[in-house]
């Protein structure tokens, strides 16, 4: 199957948006050099090159700010680093601005939240140019049916931009619709409502007239769509709402391949670039090398993301905390150990403080193995690059601590296919390793909450154990090199740590459903840990309890007990009532002249 080639799009004028882009006024008064106008673009190919240009901001990069990682659609920054799963990593005082969110003193003049608004609001109002410009297509030139699906996309697209910006700045923001354009650049839009109803009008249009399949990998289908109102309903609690979507989804769903949603039978494949667009991809953001395009349309958000050492050399970022380690601890059974936290009463056993040449014995836990396709560890296999090393390979311990990234790594043998430079500086930190925006397992984990919540206990259960099951198949096991001095020997079959992974039996129905949600919970954070989804969970739990608060609290003192040196948490505290959201950006409340209000004490 092809996928999209988000390079191939015409560009229109985007500076439309007081509201959204803060530009200086100058840029307000004339359309840019070389923009092209509406007239000349209403017909196939020009409506066509506007949606592909609109795809092609879903990775964050190319719209308003030069922060391409607080732009990046895996907000590693905004749902990895702020949450417990990581930590900023690098060395102390590179890029700060990061470890403002990660010790929760952001502040509304901070240039990381203005590139993400930007960055957002540019996709929205490039789905709006798609939907003006088909309206202005003259009768006869595209068919009832391109139409319809070009609109749907594009309605898709669009809620998909606004969701993103609610998941920071909360759902009281502006939404942008077709109405707002260059001609009437002067509206200003509040934020005194909820925008959610329009998210999910959105949705709603795109998951009845989309096309149930594509021809294209990365353009979203009908299914898709249908899984992202599911998700909505979810982010709202509207769990009724959501169970029976999410449920036609499982049973009937198909990738756009037409091949029906199902678990890849390895856990990592689907972080693995040469095997994605498989039938776990319900949605995937399409990254492309090797383009001629310089890197820019690989994963660039992520191009900090790498070891000190080992792969790309650069720049030792997202790294995982000790608390997430921990978490992938499990009991005799092989079941989480979630209930009193008791995964995190002592720490795994890790080499801190140990320089590479200074003997380490890998400990004896029993994990999850999911852990190594996930958090990368001293003696552990790194991909095919070689048992992970240890202190030469990361940034700084004393900054971060001994733990690497592995989702977004390229494999050693691909990276001559799957890597570039990025902007002509990074070397093979663009990488082709698409992001999975909803995979399958994602839809399970929200289908066995909505049934905890609103459903069947015993169908929570089942729905769970359909995931861990996966996780359990031993040949997608971490295992031992044939030859540890050259992993390109390949793999034998001795598993490469203590794996253990067990399935619930009968626990959700005889524990009842706290014991159930919990489950469910603590599951969704093993599956997609480092996928920069855990602070959004944590925000919708929240509920206004104070659970999230409790949570990374929690996690600041352990994390402190077990790294008493680290100093970008030390002091800090989540605040209940204030921290769940990001602040708004100073200068678009200025631009505003007050009609936009900041979200509630977070400055201003």
């Amino acid at each position: 199957m092809k996928t999209i080639n988000y390079k191939l799009f015409i560009p229109l004028c985007l500076v439309l948006l007081l509201t959204a882009y803060g530009c200086k006024d100058e840029w307000l008064e004339r359309a840019p050099a070389g923009a092209s106008s509406e007239a000349v673009l209403a017909n196939k190919a020009g409506v066509d090159g506007l949606l592909i240009g609109t795809y092609a901001l879903l990775d964050g990069i190319g719209g308003p700010g030069g922060d391409v990682w607080a732009q990046s659609v895996t907000n590693w920054i905004w749902g990895g680093v702020a949450s417990d799963d990581s930590h900023k990593g690098s060395e102390y005082g590179d890029q700060p601005q990061a470890e403002q969110v990660e010790n929760y003193t952001t502040i509304p003049t901070m240039p990381y939240l203005q590139a993400k608004w930007g960055a957002m609001f540019a996709g929205a109002q490039r789905a709006n140019d798609v939907l003006r410009v088909l309206r202005k297509v003259p009768a006869g030139v595209i068919n009832a049916t391109d139409t319809m699906q070009i609109a749907s996309e594009a309605r898709f697209l669009r809620a998909l931009f606004h969701f993103e910006a609610v998941k920071l700045y909360g759902d009281k923001i502006p939404f942008v619709g077709e109405n707002i354009s260059y001609e009437n650049k002067n509206v200003v839009l509040g934020n005194d409502v909820s925008i959610y109803p329009q998210i999910e009008a959105d949705l709603k249009f795109a998951a009845a007239n989309l096309a149930a399949t594509k021809t294209q990998f990365g353009r979203i289908n009908g299914w898709g769509a249908k899984a992202m109102l599911g998700m909505i309903l979810m982010y709202q609690d509207k769990y009724a709402e959501a169970r029976p979507i999410l449920q036609d989804v499982i049973l009937n769903g198909r990738n756009t391949g037409g091949v029906k949603y199902n678990l890849v039978p390895m856990f990592s494949d689907m972080f693995r670039a040469s095997r994605q667009n498989n039938s776990e991809t319900v949605f995937a953001v399409q990254m492309s090398v090797l383009d001629g395009a310089g890197g820019l349309n690989g994963n660039a958000g992520d191009v900090l993301n790498f070891p000190g050492g080992g792969p790309a050399s650069c720049c030792g970022f997202y790294q995982p905390s000790f608390t997430l380690a921990n978490a992938f601890k499990v009991d005799a059974a092989g079941l989480p150990m979630f209930e009193n936290e008791a995964y995190n009463t002592s720490n795994l056993k890790n080499d801190q403080g140990l320089t590479s040449v200074q003997p380490y014995t890998l400990g004896t836990e029993a994990l999850d193995p999911r852990i190594d396709w996930t958090i990368g560890r001293r003696g552990i296999p790194y991909l095919d690059w070689g048992n992970m090393p240890g202190q030469t390979w990361v940034r700084s311990q004393a900054a971060a601590g001994p733990y690497l990234p592995v989702k977004n790594i390229y494999w050693k043998a691909e990276q001559a296919t799957q890597s570039d430079f990025y902007d002509g500086w990074a070397a093979n930190q663009s990488t082709g390793n698409d992001y999975n925006y909803i995979r399958f397992a994602d839809v399970l984990l929200l289908a066995a909450e909505a049934e905890a919540e609103t459903g069947s206990l015993a169908e929570a259960e089942r729905l769970v154990n359909l995931v861990r099951a996966r996780a359990a198949n031993p040949a997608g096991f971490v295992r031992a090199y044939v030859d540890p001095a050259d992993p390109s020997k390949g793999f034998t079959n001795t598993p490469a740590a203590n794996y253990r992974i067990g399935l619930y039996t009968g626990q959700f129905t005889s524990r009842g459903q706290a014991f159930t949600r919990a489950a469910v919970r603590f599951e969704r954070r093993l599956e997609l840990a480092m996928e920069g989804k855990r602070f959004f969970d944590l925000q919708r739990w929240d509920n206004g309890i104070g659970s999230m608060a409790n949570t990374l609290n929690g996690y600041i003192a352990k994390e402190l007990e077990f790294f008493p040196t680290y100093q970008i948490l030390k002091g800090a505290q989540f605040k209940k009532g204030q921290d769940e959201l990001f602040p708004i950006p100073q200068g678009q409340i200025d631009i505003s002249a007050g009609k936009l209000k900041q979200n509630q004490n977070t400055g201003g």
